[in-house]
């Protein structure tokens, strides 16, 4: 198991890629400022409505609950998929298997049961949704899993 200053880092980069994923599809969909509607949406799942009306506190506790979701799945995958020699031989695929896995966890579990709006479904806002976890938590970790750190130790000790 890597330490918690490298699980820490690993689930700040995600984390950071994540929200500036969802960012910019936000701006590209609508040309509309993003921070405001893509944090306080993500704020709503705990707070509901009062999330809509409350402002940049709001904007904060959407963003700090992102980055706890971030980190859960970070340590979820380096208590996991990291140790498995398959994550190790593959890569790439561990990383696409994993950041669908989050798109389904947050999709199709956990959203349906916050005080989150219901958004619409609709074949590219789920292929692009999904994409971004792809590329922005999954492939990540797993190349910082099985990447050596500069004394060439790896990140996560394998099972002798």
């Amino acid at each position: 198991m890597p330490s918690a200053k490298t699980i820490f880092k690993a689930a700040l980069l995600v984390g950071t890629l994540d929200i500036a994923g969802a960012l910019t599809q936000y701006y590209i969909k609508t040309g509309k400022a993003p921070f405001k509607p893509v944090l306080t949406f993500v704020a709503s799942g705990l707070f509901g409505k009062a999330a809509f009306t409350n402002g940049d506190v709001m904007m904060l506790a959407g963003l700090a609950i992102h980055y706890c979701i971030a980190a859960a799945f970070t340590i979820l995958f380096f208590l996991t998929l990291a140790k498995a020699s398959f994550a190790k031989e593959q890569k790439l695929l561990t990383g696409v298997l994993y950041g669908a896995f989050v798109w389904f966890v947050m999709n199709v579990l956990v959203l349906p049961i916050t005080n989150a709006p219901k958004l619409p479904k609709d074949f590219w806002g789920v292929a692009i949704g999904m994409l971004i976890l792809i590329v922005c938590i999954g492939v990540p970790l797993a190349y910082m899993a099985n990447t050596k750190n500069q004394h060439g130790d790896s990140l996560v000790p394998r099972p002798a």
